[in-house]
């Protein structure tokens, strides 16, 4: 516990160095901000009735898997999970990412435009965004945008504010953008639980709490990073609905979700051939430690120390490490995979918990092209200012998760 409060600090302070107006940092936001991770890092993770919710979630997120897999099945055959004609030579030998696992997104991607169509989501949309408004003092604009990234992705939370964005100041600007790093959408939500639920129980609401501890510490670290000295964008949610109906939903929703399965393939095939190429490149150095370098090896030398202010112990830091530099070189759905592959006696079952908290965000150079593009288009007057606080948002995007990860290192 001491050891996480210690990297709660830490990442504060990392923030403060980086900051580019020091004298506008306002310490009762950041006490309120750290006040709120805490009080809902006690809330979701310390309280029966609320565990078991998440347990009755994660049974809704078993059940959503299971009637994906009918779909694949009748689509793929063996290949999307059906009966194997053959008997496998090891338990998951049979298994096929592209085919049993990510047809989930498409699933996800058409509830999530059904739910939005019957208003579910604006509704607890609204619902969180006065909560931070009452809390940290954000504009409604701000707030809005802010509590989207906790339920929708960092191009589709922005269109909810799509007439304010011109008009917001430059540190609202960044704190979206942070809070579209520092958290995941819904869609790929559900696709990591089905990845790790072998591996860590009930993991479904361990992510959705990351996710929705990381909105306040994404506001406390670009409020840090790049402070308000301006009035607040006022606003409210803008509900452009292009849906007719429920079945337009579905349809468009499905839509939606090829072109995030198609982007998911293909991100992770030249991604893992990068590193891939460069790994094969690191042997030609000597050896170190009898051990050939892996980009793998000296990304958790970087993070391990990372890692460990928020409550990993050092002898595992350095496998957690790995997955924080895969995470923030590559994407964290790579890292998820890794996460669900390393051995059970290699990590604890709280450092396996803490790490999934702190992977839980999309900041990595690769979603930074992907929000440069959706609000370069929204806002187009304003791509340069996009553009330039790009590289800023990933490591305020970072700084956060792993503030969230160090909240669960403390209750856990």
């Amino acid at each position: 516990m001491i050891q996480s409060l210690l990297g709660l600090l830490a990442f504060i302070a990392i923030a403060f160095l980086l900051s580019e107006n020091k004298k506008g940092v306002s310490v009762k936001l950041i006490v309120a901000a750290m006040g709120m991770q805490l009080f809902l890092g006690l809330l979701l993770l310390k309280l029966t009735w609320v565990r078991q919710f998440f347990l009755y979630l994660n049974d809704l997120v078993m059940a959503i898997s299971r009637a994906t897999g009918d779909g694949t099945a009748l689509v793929f055959g063996y290949l999307g999970g059906g009966p194997l004609p053959f008997t496998e030579s090891y338990p998951g030998a049979a298994f096929v990412l592209a085919f049993q696992s990510l047809p989930l997104v498409l699933v996800m991607s058409a509830l999530s435009a059904l739910l939005f169509y019957w208003k579910i989501i604006p509704a607890m949309v609204h619902f969180f965004s006065m909560i931070l408004k009452k809390t940290l003092g954000t504009g409604g604009a701000e707030g809005i945008g802010i509590s989207a990234n906790i339920f929708l992705g960092m191009v589709e939370s922005p269109l909810l504010i799509k007439p304010y964005l011109a008009s917001m100041t430059r540190s609202e600007l960044f704190t979206l953008m942070t809070c579209g790093m520092a958290t995941i959408a819904g869609t790929v939500m559900v696709l990591y639980a089905t990845i790790l639920n072998e591996a860590i129980p009930e993991i479904l609401g361990h992510i959705l709490t990351a996710s929705i501890i990381s909105a306040p510490a994404a506001v406390l670290i670009s409020k840090i990073m790049l402070p308000e000295t301006q009035n607040v964008t006022e606003g409210k949610l803008s509900l452009n609905l292009e849906y007719k109906s429920s079945m337009d939903a579905i349809t468009k929703g499905t839509v939606s979700g090829i072109e995030l399965l198609l982007s998911i393939v293909a991100m992770i095939i030249v991604l893992v051939a990068l590193v891939s190429l460069l790994n094969m490149i690191l042997t030609l150095l000597p050896l170190v430690q009898d051990q050939e370098l892996t980009l793998q090896r000296i990304l958790g030398w970087v993070m391990a120390p990372i890692s460990w202010l928020m409550g990993i112990p050092w002898t595992e830091s350095l496998t957690t490490g790995s997955l924080m530099g895969t995470k923030t070189v590559l994407n964290e759905f790579i890292a998820y995979l890794d996460l669900s592959r390393i051995p059970e006696g290699d990590l604890t079952e709280r450092s396996r918990i803490i790490i999934s908290y702190a992977l839980c965000g999309f900041a990595n150079p690769g979603s930074l092209g992907i929000m440069i593009g959706g609000l370069g288009t929204m806002a187009p007057e304003r791509r340069d200012e996009i553009v330039a606080l790009g590289f800023r948002s990933i490591v305020a995007g970072t700084l956060a998760t792993c503030m969230t990860g160090a909240v669960a290192g403390i209750f856990l």
